[in-house]
């Protein structure tokens, strides 16, 4: 949009974008602090899902730590973390086998006792609720679309809930400009490669001095099953096939609620093969006999994909810039081989907070919040990460086999010595657009059709996602070159956004005489995962904001 577009202005001591774990973490102590001063503070909440809980996807497993910080008395307040684990599992499999490796040496964090699985949606949901009991103002449906800068370049707030412009661009009849929410800091908690904090860490430099950030995408399949599968409290992960022992990633299932299990699959995007497709490798996963009785005579009711922060503590960016701080995964506090960021995330929330709390306080406003990365430094998020920072970059430098031992004996030790490895602290060093190798390099793989009772088509699964997009609007999937599909990525890489997207997104269609290839985008599939914007190899497509309320709505993920 235009610069010229008048807009109404909205005031705020914080506006932060996203409510997701930090997001309204952050709301949330902000109101407790104000209230134990005896002061008032106004803080909005902007969510571009349908509702708060819409787009949150995770496992997941969820360490209580930072939310017995954040509200002591949660189990009484009715928070939504009602099956606490009971049994761990970690197994390697082969293409029949398996192998339980439960028994490996490995820190007490890595085990779940004290856990509950969860969906962090309803969690988000249910910090939605305790937010605006003390006074927090969230705005679902409102797509954060630009940020608004002062005369000095500073942060000063956001453009949110621009509704009505037609494909063509144009102001359709229903068109609005959106509102300026004004803040004194503004927070970015738009958690994996948000677009907005994709431009802030650009624009400031944010990433100068840290490594690469690196993902993973995660699928996830929620079903109901008989009781006599239900094992309520069973966490299982798993390593190896159907990944070969080059190729990062794994699996969770976790039995929780109503007879619910949620089965994932993660595969590290800095994988070289081009043909490899994560969902498919997903499907074909299932059919593993250490997996596949868990589901049998089970029922499928949601589908939904995410991308995962997986840098770790080299890759976390400056967190502060001019107005306004990254907090959550838009910044990347994920614990790898824990597979937990929610806990981590909301105690940057927090920690942002106080920051800002105590800016505002003393008069401050727009400047930078340096105390906020100090408390970082100094929380045991920070020491956390620090312990297990090796363990993504062994593993991708020795294979799944060989790294898994060494990460492991690498952060016992680095658990009891607080911090020290001996392999120093490794770098990441490429992208995962430019881990990306070579069509002709590699054999394409041919994957096993879906049987509809295990495993399935992408279009179906889509389906259980819910997700919905107005059609009369820009695709928020965009190319710099709309040439390079085709001229470029289809002959070098075999365009592997067919592969890669896990909802059906992208297409290479031909003609009847197999002739003139044509990249097609039905963006209206899309479940923001944003893998695109992250492993494109030439790093042409931007994921940018649909309207607000556009997306997925993901129940009980």
């Amino acid at each position: 949009m235009s610069e010229d577009v008048e807009r109404e202005a909205m005031e705020y001591d914080v506006v932060i974008v996203g409510a997701g774990p930090a997001g309204l973490s952050a709301a949330i102590r902000l109101k407790q602090l104000a209230a134990e001063a005896g002061s008032e503070i106004s803080v909005a909440v902007l969510e571009k899902g349908s509702e708060v809980g819409a787009h949150i996807l995770s496992g997941a497993v969820i360490d209580p730590i930072a939310l017995n910080e954040l509200i002591p008395d949660w189990k009484d307040q009715g928070a939504p973390l009602e099956t606490p684990v009971k049994k761990d599992k970690f197994i390697y499999l082969g293409p029949q086998g398996e192998l339980d490796i439960t028994w490996l040496p490995m820190p007490k964090f890595m085990l779940n006792h004290g856990n509950y699985i969860a969906s962090l949606a309803n969690v988000a949901r249910w910090l939605g609720q305790q937010a605006e009991a003390l006074g927090v103002e969230i705005y679902p449906g409102m797509a954060a679309s630009e940020v608004v800068f002062d005369e000095n370049g500073a942060v000063k707030g956001v453009v949110a809930g621009v509704f009505g412009i037609d494909k063509d661009g144009n102001k359709g009849p229903d068109y609005q400009p959106g509102v300026e929410l004004l803040a004194k800091y503004t927070f970015i908690g738009e958690g994996v490669r948000g677009s907005l904090a994709k431009q802030l860490i650009a624009k400031f430099g944010l990433a100068e001095d840290s490594e690469p950030q690196k993902f993973g995408i995660g699928l996830k399949e929620l079903w109901q099953v008989p009781d006599d599968k239900f094992q309520p409290g069973l966490v299982q992960h798993t390593l190896g096939w159907p990944l070969d022992n080059k190729t990062g990633g794994g699996s969770f299932m976790y039995h929780f609620g109503d007879n619910y299990v949620a089965i994932g699959f993660v595969v590290h995007l800095n994988y070289k093969n081009p043909w490899l497709s994560p969902f498919d490798e997903f499907q074909r996963f299932k059919q593993h006999p250490a997996v596949r009785p868990h589901l049998e005579g089970g029922k499928r009711i949601a589908y939904g994909a995410r991308a995962i922060t997986e840098g770790g503590l080299q890759s976390v960016p400056k967190l502060f810039f001019p107005g306004g701080a990254l907090i959550g995964c838009s910044a990347g506090f994920v614990n790898v081989p824990r597979i937990k960021g929610s806990h981590n995330a909301m105690k940057t929330g927090m920690l942002a907070a106080e920051a800002a709390f105590a800016a505002i306080q003393g008069g401050r406003q727009g400047d930078e919040l340096a105390e906020y990365e100090a408390a970082y430094k100094a929380s045991w998020v920070h020491k956390e990460l620090k312990i297990v920072r090796n363990a993504k970059p062994i593993i991708s430098k020795y294979g799944t086999a060989l790294g898994t031992l060494l990460s492991g004996m690498d952060m016992t030790i680095s658990n009891l010595t607080g911090g020290f490895s001996i392999f120093g602290t490794m770098k990441h060093g490429k992208t995962d657009a430019e881990s990306t190798g070579l069509a002709k390099d590699y054999k394409p793989i041919v994957y096993p059709k879906p049987d509809n009772e295990i495993s399935f088509d992408k279009l179906s699964s889509v389906f259980l996602s819910a997700t919905n997009h107005d059609e009369n609007q820009p695709a928020h999937l965009r190319l710099k070159d709309p040439s390079i599909p085709i001229s470029v990525n289809l002959p070098r890489f075999g365009e592997p956004a067919r592969l890669y997207c896990p909802a059906g997104v992208y297409e290479v269609l031909y003609d009847e005489a197999g002739q003139n290839p044509k990249f097609q985008i039905n963006f209206q599939n899309c479940v923001h995962c944003k893998t695109c914007d992250i492993k494109d190899p030439s790093q042409n497509i931007v994921w940018t904001t649909p309207q607000g309320g556009d997306g997925p709505n993901y129940p009980n993920m």
